[in-house]
């Protein structure tokens, strides 16, 4: 009889993550969002097209839309003015941060952390590509966030939360940084409750964003004990139509239908090595989300 594999710790979970999404820079792979895995070169869809309706992400370079990984808009939620100072956590290779850029202007600032080396090469190159001045990139992870204290407006992140085994510590460490009054908007992955043992071991389901996800309520809660007030947690309804449309070149036709009729909380993942509707996995599947939430005003 095989020998069990010892359940993923803290250690083991960063580590995984890191290595994964280094494989997707180095090899200039073109992620499918956060949600949807990924599967060796199988599976590609557009992101960009699916997740944002902004013309300021579809008029960015290819190189940088197809280092996306997320699985929502957050720079939208997020409602930025100029001249704001904004973070990043887990930047990845930039799309927000640029996008964010654009919002904030010549007098805002962007400011993107992330712990994988490659990603953040792969993001500065970018942004020299892009002429942008008001963004710069730090290496960190958003446990311990190279930022200082009450200096930043608002904080967005794209389903990276999830991927962190100690959210409470992201929660504690993003009001740390936050200025009285100020925000955070973020799109992750929540569930309607707790994730299965048997998934909570997945290396593969974790970075494909599944096994971190944690419940809603929960989320709500590890957000208020970190002091923040205001908070909101909401489903994102993608067009199904647009969907199958995306997916429709790289998954079977039987795959697509495993879906309800009329499903809209529609999301795939990468559990054993094979490409899954959420909705087929046991337990509590997980969905995309809007998160808000903000620190109270002196």
């Amino acid at each position: 009889m095989a020998k069990p594999r010892d359940p993923l710790n803290e250690d083991s979970v960063r580590s995984n993550v890191r290595s994964y999404y280094a494989r997707l820079a180095e090899t200039a792979a073109s992620p499918t969002p956060c949600c949807a895995g990924e599967t060796g070169g199988r599976t590609r869809m557009d992101s960009t097209r699916l997740l944002y309706g902004a013309p300021e992400v579809a008029e960015l370079p290819q190189e940088v839309k197809s280092l996306s990984a997320g699985c929502g808009d957050p720079v939208t939620l997020a409602s930025l003015q100029p001249g704001q100072t904004v973070l990043d956590l887990g930047s990845g290779g930039g799309i927000d941060c640029f996008f964010a850029a654009r919002k904030v202007g010549e007098e805002g600032h962007v400011i993107g952390v992330d712990m994988t080396p490659v990603m953040l090469e792969k993001a500065r190159a970018n942004q020299a590509k892009l002429g942008l001045e008001n963004v710069e990139f730090r290496m960190g992870e958003i446990e311990h966030l190279p930022v200082a204290d009450a200096s930043v407006d608002v904080i967005i992140s794209n389903c990276v939360i999830n991927l962190s085994p100690d959210k409470q510590q992201v929660f504690r460490e993003a009001y740390r940084v936050l200025k009285a009054g100020g925000r955070l908007a973020v799109s992750d992955i929540v569930s309607d409750g707790p994730m299965s043992m048997e998934l909570k071991d997945s290396t593969e389901a974790w970075c494909a964003c599944v096994s971190g996800a944690i419940d809603a309520q929960a989320y709500a809660n590890e957000l208020a004990l970190a002091g923040f007030v205001d908070i909101t947690i909401e489903c994102v309804e993608y067009d199904r139509e647009q969907l199958d449309e995306l997916l429709k070149p790289s998954l079977a036709k039987s795959t697509a239908e495993d879906l309800p009729a009329g499903e809209s909380r529609t999301a795939y993942a990468l559990v054993d090595g094979e490409l899954k509707p959420v909705r087929s996995i046991e337990g509590n599947p997980p969905y995309s989300a809007r998160i808000t939430a903000r620190k109270p005003a002196d």
